[in-house]
């Protein structure tokens, strides 16, 4: 079973960048679909990116699409999400998740396993 450690969060102002990172131990990280979600207070787990097994196929939420990459490191066993151009609206908890499905999978119930998640907070 693979565990997951987010890292990377903080305060940023409105246009700047952010790099999380997601440590997987436990088990090896390109057997999964790697995905980021957010949630922000007051509402529901959102799907943000996802990246295939091979890091070939990704896939982005509309509201990050050109501003947000998905990236791993297979041999680190880690997946990056860069953050560009942030928003106060990205604020949120990010948590990164891994799954046995394809990369289209953009549902929390697809991901049977999560970190404990980090928070990325943008100022105006």
């Amino acid at each position: 079973q693979v565990q997951l450690v987010e890292s990377g969060g903080g305060l940023v102002q409105a246009g700047g960048s952010l790099r999380l990172s997601c440590a997987a131990s436990g088990g090896t990280s390109s057997s999964y679909t790697m995905g980021w979600f957010r949630q922000a207070p007051g509402k529901g787990r959102e799907f943000v990116a996802a990246r295939s097994r091979s890091g070939v196929t990704t896939y982005y939420a509309d509201s990050v699409k050109d501003r947000f990459t998905i990236s791993r490191d297979n041999a680190k066993n880690t997946v990056y999400l860069q953050m560009n151009s942030l928003k106060p609206e990205d604020t949120a908890v990010y948590y990164c998740a891994a799954s046995f499905r394809g990369p289209n999978s953009k549902l929390p119930q697809d991901y049977p396993y999560w970190g404990q998640g980090t928070q990325v907070t943008v100022s105006s």
